[in-house]
């Protein structure tokens, strides 16, 4: 790995094609597993931050 000189570029060439180097999984996976991580961020927030209570009139 050190002593070889085209490793470095073979890795961006991997990385320039949307795939992860030495898997093989496109583009298309990723993106599917941000799209999950941000929807679990954006429940996890909602869960965190408090709830305002309606105001409710009586009488």
């Amino acid at each position: 790995m050190y002593s070889n000189p085209v490793a470095p570029f073979s890795a961006t060439i991997a990385a320039g094609t949307g795939t992860l180097a030495m898997t093989g999984a496109g583009s298309l996976f990723w993106l599917a597993l941000a799209a999950f991580a941000m929807l679990a961020l954006g429940l996890a927030i909602k869960r965190i931050v408090p709830v305002r209570a309606r105001k409710t009139n009586r009488g």
